[in-house]
Formats: structure tokens, C-alpha cells, sequence
């Protein structure tokens, strides 16, 4: 009997084993940072050079942006573009703003026109063929009951700290808002959100962000977060940043003791493709988890980024190594300019479908199309229940097998 059962679990193992070999076979056509980081290491020596950067200014935070690429003329120099793109840059430019770290820029293929880190931060016409989307399909202009405040559930909101950002990406939901200068938002506003926190006491939790949150400098964060402490109802505190991604020299011993002294404090993040999955991102999401920092990520679903099943797994995968847990796939945003990103909600569930069994559960997010005018994040799976009657369900596991299951309480 017990050899039958161990010939039994062997043959089990054979089938889980073919299930995975069509991502295996993929695998080799995903580039990741931590696989493309002598590459990456090359573009930052050549960076360095043509800014006369010393190895000390590329660990500097302020130097990265100080240094951000703005022009086409400046992106030139670090990528191959022609005549067209130029002249593509340069007229979608003059209506919506761009700037690019000199990291991020790092982690480009300099020839590739299709490589999905500049997807995310190169402009590029269709940005400027949109007539579909809106420039505030959240309707955060109408969800705002207090100064630099967005309030869309019972016992949570956010604060908008900042309109900057270490790299403005090109799907950004808050494009409205970036404007020719960098911003924090002023102390008075900062005062009456806290005043709104406090006067209403069912808020227990406060999502600090922007813009980038982490953009502001370690003595706004502290204040912030003092601030937040001595309001009694508050139990939680989360920032919302991009910098592990594009600028990861942000994350500084001084801002991770900082963190430190006001846990429980949570950091969501937007890791959208493996090569951005890099070690300098590592050591800053190493640095907030030893700080006793919870890291979550929240990408975004966008064409010719990550709208493939195995590019997502595999992110999800590689972020799990550097302590991010994913956290949600958001459906992109109907935000004026980004039409060229936006895929349908099959796409979503296709990737969903890919990743429920076939990997830990902890590499698998919740998929999230946020409804229209400010209502609220709706979760999107697959169908896996099936049928409901008084006694019996009908189930569908994540590899097609159809169950009935028995629904009876005890005693029935």
C-alpha cells in the first residue's frame, strides 16, 4: 500500500512539473535586473562620464535629481534615437512634462525603442493622439474634503505631500498635477489635513503620497509622522513611493531610523517589470525592512510592459527575493495621455490565471480595476466557483479540474 501511494505522489509530481515547463521555456526572453546588471553597470559608467560624476555623487539622492534628463536634446547623448523620435520627444514634451533619473536611465537598452523601462519614462506621440481619457477619471477633484486630502473609504485617506516625483512616468494617474515645478504642498494645507484627521475619529489609517512621498526631505517626514502619532485614532501609517524603483539611493540610514520610530508603518511601492528588480533596489528595500518596514508593491497592468502572464510572474517572483510582497495589479486608469498603455479586462484575468497555483501564494496580488468618479477599488478573479445550491458547490481548480464539493453543515 505505501508503495502504491508513493508511485501515486510521483506521478503527481511528473504532471505538476509539465504544467511549468511552457514558463521555463520563457524564461530566457525575460530580462531582470539582477540578470542584466553588468549591462546596467556599464550604461552607469558611461553616464558618470559624460556628467563628470564621481562614484560618491552617484550615491546621492539630491545628485540624481539635480541631474534628471529633461530635454531630447540631454536623452541624445544616453540613447540611440532618430531625427523622429527627437521630434517626437520634443512635441509631446511641450504638453506633458518628463524627467528621468539618471539610475533609471541606467537601467534602459540604449538601442531598444520597444524596451519597457522606456516605455515608462520617454515620451512618445500617442501620448498626444489620446482624446479618450481624462485627465481625473478618479474624480479626486470632487473627493477632497479638506486641503491636500482624498477620502474614498470609511476609515482611511490619503495625504497628497508633494507633487514631485524622482521620474515622472508616462501612465501616471496624477499627470494633472505635475505642472512645470516641483512642490511640496505647503505646511498650512499639511496642518489642515492633520486637523481633519483628527476631527474625524473613524480614521485609523493615513496613506502619505503624491507625487512621491519620499521626495520630501527627512525632517518634513519626521514631522509628518509626529504629527500623526500624537492623533490617538491613527493605527497605521503608509507612504506611497516610486523611489526603490527609479531612485533607490533615496531610501538613506537617516530616513530608515527615522521610519523606525513610528511603526507599524507601511511603504507601498510600483515595481511594473523584472529589470527593474535590480540589487540597488534590493539594498533600499533591504534597509526598510530591517528598519521594521512593511513592503508592499502595486503595479500597474500596461501594453508592452507587462500585459504578459510570465512577465508578471516572474516580477512577482524576483520581488519576493527582495522582502516586496505584491500586492495588487491595478487595470490601468483611463488617464488622459496614457491610451497607448491601456489593455482589457481579459488580459488582466488571463494574467491572474497564470499565477494562481502555478506559483506561492504570497507572489500573487490582487487584481484591481478602480471604479469610475472615486468609487472605490473592485477586485477582479477569475471565475473559480462555478455553481451554489443548499448542499452541494461546483468548483473549477487552477488547473480546469471541475469538483463538486460538499456544502452540508454537520448534521445535515
Amino acid at each position: 500500500m505505501k508503495n502504491n501511494s508513493r508511485k501515486a505522489a510521483l506521478r503527481r509530481a511528473e504532471e505538476l512539473k509539465k504544467t511549468i515547463l511552457n514558463y521555463e521555456q520563457a524564461l530566457p526572453d525575460i530580462p531582470t535586473g539582477f540578470g542584466q546588471w553588468r549591462r546596467i553597470l556599464e550604461n552607469q559608467e558611461r553616464i558618470k562620464s559624460l556628467l563628470g560624476a564621481t562614484d560618491e555623487d552617484w550615491q546621492d539622492w539630491r545628485w540624481h535629481l539635480e541631474k534628471r534628463v529633461t530635454t531630447a536634446a540631454e536623452l541624445k547623448k544616453y540613447l540611440t534615437l532618430s531625427p523622429q523620435q527627437l521630434e517626437e520627444i520634443e512635441q509631446t514634451g511641450s504638453i506633458y512634462r518628463w524627467a528621468v533619473s539618471p539610475y533609471y536611465l541606467s537601467l534602459m537598452d540604449p538601442q531598444n525603442k520597444a524596451d519597457p523601462i522606456r516605455r515608462q519614462a520617454i515620451p512618445s506621440l500617442p501620448e498626444c493622439a489620446d482624446h479618450i481619457g481624462t485627465s481625473d477619471p478618479m474624480d479626486e477633484e470632487h473627493t477632497s474634503p479638506a486641503p491636500a486630502v482624498t477620502r474614498r473609504y470609511p476609515d482611511r485617506l490619503i495625504i497628497n505631500v508633494t507633487n514631485q516625483c524622482a521620474m515622472y512616468c508616462r501612465h501616471c494617474q496624477r499627470r494633472r498635477n505635475i505642472g512645470e515645478k516641483d512642490l511640496a504642498t505647503p505646511r498650512r494645507d499639511l496642518m489642515a489635513a492633520l486637523d481633519y484627521v483628527s476631527s474625524n475619529k473613524e480614521i485609523r489609517d493615513v496613506l502619505l503620497t503624491g507625487g512621491d512621498a519620499f521626495m520630501l526631505d527627512n525632517s518634513s517626514i519626521a514631522w509628518l509622522l509626529e504629527q500623526l502619532d500624537q492623533i490617538p485614532h491613527v493605527e497605521i501609517k503608509r507612504f506611497g513611493t516610486r523611489t526603490p524603483v527609479t531612485l533607490p539611493f533615496r531610501i538613506d540610514d537617516e530616513l530608515c531610523e527615522i521610519l523606525s520610530r513610528h511603526l507599524p508603518l507601511y511603504v507601498n511601492t510600483q515595481f511594473n517589470h523584472p529589470l527593474e528588480v535590480t540589487p540597488a533596489a534590493q539594498e533600499a528595500c533591504f534597509k526598510l525592512a530591517r528598519a521594521g518596514v512593511s513592503l508592499g508593491n502595486q503595479a500597474v497592468l500596461l501594453k508592452g510592459v507587462n500585459n504578459d502572464p510570465f512577465v508578471m510572474r516572474k516580477l512577482n517572483q524576483e520581488l519576493l527575493k527582495i522582502m516586496v510582497r505584491p500586492y495588487y495589479i491595478f487595470h490601468p486608469k483611463r488617464v488622459k495621455g496614457t491610451a497607448h498603455f491601456w489593455v482589457k479586462i481579459e488580459e488582466g484575468l488571463k494574467v491572474m490565471e497564470h499565477l494562481r497555483g502555478y506559483t506561492t501564494g504570497m507572489a500573487i496580488p490582487t487584481y484591481i480595476l478602480n471604479a469610475p468618479k472615486g468609487y472605490g477599488k473592485v477586485p477582479l478573479l477569475p471565475q473559480y466557483l462555478l455553481w451554489i445550491g443548499d448542499d452541494t458547490a461546483v468548483i473549477r481548480t487552477w488547473e480546469n479540474r471541475i469538483i463538486k464539493y460538499n456544502n452540508r453543515e454537520a448534521g445535515d
